[in-house]
């Protein structure tokens, strides 16, 4: 399996992501308090539980990403199954077990005394529900920016896609205790469609058709030099809508979401760990294979675990709480998960083989 992968530096506007991330998410809920009833009308356009202008966001997030990607190296990651074994082992048979442990730890013994136990049991639920939702279209844009091999990324986006229709409703039934769980088939498989799908298509067909009428060279160097910054602008984009959503829930119980995010911020920090200092050098991945299959293991598919909160608990409960927190730690946490795998590169070998001096990112042109 060959790749060339460059290593270089982040540009301005990507080094200092998570200050955008901060302004995003009070620019966000200041709009969702201003104008209250533009956030109302557009969480309502939805088809299957699944927000359109949502999923219009996450396509101009995804679609410069999918752009990047050879996808002739898609078949080269299938025949190295240890990053894709890897990703299994962690997101379906141990990260929805330590997510239990931790949401157990802080509301049955740590915050026990200052939460009500029924209110308490309900934050327990909507951290499970992210803990057996592995994310799908976000990694890609964190992959990246970790200078992951793509092709791998989106086989494993697209097996965990895949393994989550199977698993997440029975893994729910078993550990929150609820006998008949809704199963959202259908919020899922749309989710999919929207977020990974789509984007996938139209970055094939692009791709393909630009690169044999106009050449690889004029492709790269050219229709390629600002796609990194738009995804990153699409990224961004989707926080302040999400916040505009989900801003009064978090202003109005601000030390419940502090509590809730400890134990969440925990979790992501160790399943990652586990994944890229462990057992990806036990098992001898290059970083282009290990950055990636631990970042998705780091990361959870809030979108699946808010809807299913609001199914199952309601709107107002504490569940659908815990899911919002979620998207409030998800990019800060995994942009510095991002930020440690660019800085530790040289603990694993490369797809390309001996390293290269650090050259410009791509997306700034070359």
């Amino acid at each position: 399996m060959t790749e060339e992968v460059k290593e270089y530096k982040l540009g301005f506007f990507h080094k200092y992501l998570s200050l955008w991330v901060a302004i995003c998410i009070v620019v966000g809920i200041g709009l969702g308090r201003l104008i209250p009833g533009v956030a109302q009308t557009l969480s309502e356009i939805q088809v299957a539980e699944v927000n359109l202008p949502i999923a219009v966001f996450l396509f101009a997030m995804m679609y410069p990403i999918m752009l990047q990607i050879d996808f002739s190296e898609v078949v080269n990651a299938v025949k190295s199954p240890r990053a894709v074994i890897m990703t299994l082992v962690i997101n379906w048979g141990i990260k929805p077990f330590t997510m239990f442990f931790f949401a157990w730890l802080f509301f049955r013994v740590i915050w026990a005394p200052y939460v009500d136990a029924d209110l308490a049991g309900e934050y327990i639920a909507g951290m499970i529900l992210l803990g057996i939702a592995p994310c799908t279209a976000m990694v890609l844009v964190f992959s990246y920016l970790a200078r992951g091999f793509m092709g791998l990324t989106l086989v494993l986006v697209a097996i965990n896609s895949l393994t989550m229709l199977v698993l997440y409703a029975p893994l729910g039934n078993y550990l929150l205790g609820v006998a008949e769980m809704p199963i959202p088939f259908w919020t899922i498989f749309f989710s999919v469609m929207l977020y990974v799908g789509v984007s996938l298509v139209a970055g094939v067909i692009t791709r393909s058709q630009l690169i044999k009428r106009r050449g690889i060279e004029w492709y790269e160097s050219v229709f390629l030099k600002n796609m990194g910054n738009i995804s990153v602008v699409a990224l961004l984009a989707t926080l302040i809508y999400l916040f505009m959503l989900q801003g009064d829930v978090i202003l109005e119980a601000p030390l419940s979401v502090g509590m809730i995010a400890i134990p969440l911020i925990i979790q992501v920090v160790v399943i990652f760990s586990i994944g890229y200092f462990a057992i990806s050098r036990i098992i001898g991945l290059t970083y282009e294979e290990a950055a990636p299959a631990s970042i998705i293991g780091g990361s959870n598919h809030f979108e699946v675990a808010i809807a299913t909160a609001v199914t199952v608990f309601g709107l107002g409960s504490g569940a659908a709480l815990s899911a919002v927190v979620g998207v409030l730690i998800e990019v800060p946490v995994m942009l510095a998960l991002v930020a440690i795998c660019v800085r530790t590169t040289r603990l694993f070998p490369s797809l390309s083989g001996p390293r290269k001096e650090t050259e410009p990112a791509p997306q700034e042109g070359k």
